[in-house]
Parts: C-alpha cells; sequence; structure tokens
C-alpha cells in the first residue's frame, strides 16, 4: 500500500486555518457555526451581515468547489429521515450544552489552546468511535 498526500484535503484544513484566523483577527470573533448561525437567531445590531456573509460563503463554496475541480465527499445514504431528525436535534442539544460546535472548538479553540475546546474536542471523538461501533456492530 502506498501513501498518498491528499492535497484537498490538505488544501481544505488550510483554507479553514486560514479563515478562522481572520475572522479572529479582523473581527475578533470566533468560527464556530453554531455560535455564527444562533447569533442569526437572537440578532444584535453590527451582527448580521457578517454572520450571513459567512453562511453564504460556506454554502456557495460547496457549490463552487466541484467546477474548481474538487471532488466532495460522497453523502451515505439516508435511512431513515425521522433518525436524521433525532441526529440533528442531539447536535443541536450538545452544541448548546457544550458551549459551542466541533467547529468552535476543534478548529477554532484548539488553536487558541483552550483546555475547555481541547477537553471538548476529545469528548467529541470518543463519542465519535462509540457511534461508530454501535452503527456497524450492533445495529
Amino acid at each position: 500500500m502506498e501513501f498518498e498526500i491528499p492535497w484537498d484535503a490538505l488544501f481544505g484544513g488550510g483554507l479553514l486555518g486560514l479563515s478562522a484566523s481572520l475572522l479572529l483577527l479582523l473581527n475578533g470573533r470566533i468560527a464556530g457555526i453554531s455560535g455564527i448561525v444562533s447569533g442569526l437567531l437572537k440578532p444584535e445590531n453590527g451582527e448580521v451581515l457578517w454572520r450571513v456573509l459567512f453562511v453564504i460563503g460556506m454554502v456557495f463554496s460547496a457549490l463552487l468547489a466541484p467546477k474548481l475541480g474538487f471532488e466532495l465527499p460522497q453523502s451515505l445514504p439516508v435511512s431513515s429521515f425521522f433518525w436524521v431528525g433525532i441526529a440533528g436535534l442531539l447536535v443541536g442539544i450538545g452544541t448548546k450544552i457544550g458551549n459551542g460546535c466541533t467547529s468552535g472548538h476543534g478548529i477554532c479553540g484548539m488553536g487558541r489552546l483552550s483546555g475547555r475546546s481541547i477537553v471538548a474536542t476529545c469528548v467529541f471523538m470518543a463519542v465519535a468511535v462509540a457511534t461508530v461501533f454501535v452503527r456497524l456492530h450492533l445495529l
């Protein structure tokens, strides 16, 4: 088996790091999507435009990437919209309880060496491993 560098993933990770750093340096804000979207649900003065532009940028980058030659990961088949809804609800509850989402803690918080974010990311990863184990071996 020969190792190949996943250039698309490396480039994408670099863009994530760069964009998160620029948002923090230029705007003083953390690039956690749950915080950005929740800020749109309870808007404050001067906080709406950058949040809307951030969300639009995320959506359009996914549409633009294939036109630039990047492959998007294939979606897994949805076995039940009921379970997708339950999963979304649980993610929302976990995001509220954990004071942030995987992007906020995993990319931005760990990049700032936040102890809370390091612990949260370790918990995210442990739960992900357990979920995959249950899904593949017990269901």
